[in-house]
């Protein structure tokens, strides 16, 4: 089976502090000394992931 897929909807602004934010992480676990394996994965995902642009439809009450 399939694992689901998430989106998250964001500008270039917040997509730049989360790429600045995981990337200070990753920096502080190298002074660590730890293992950036994972840390890796997920900001080579965030910086690379393809940029979609999509309408939002409200729903009226």
């Amino acid at each position: 089976m399939r694992e689901p897929k998430y989106y998250i909807a964001m500008d270039e602004y917040e997509r730049g502090i989360i790429t600045n934010s995981l990337n200070s992480l990753r920096n502080k676990l190298i002074t660590d000394g730890k293992y950036t394996d994972a840390m890796d994965d997920i900001l080579v995902k965030v910086a690379y992931a393809p940029i979609k642009k999509f309408k939002v439809k409200h729903k009226e009450t």
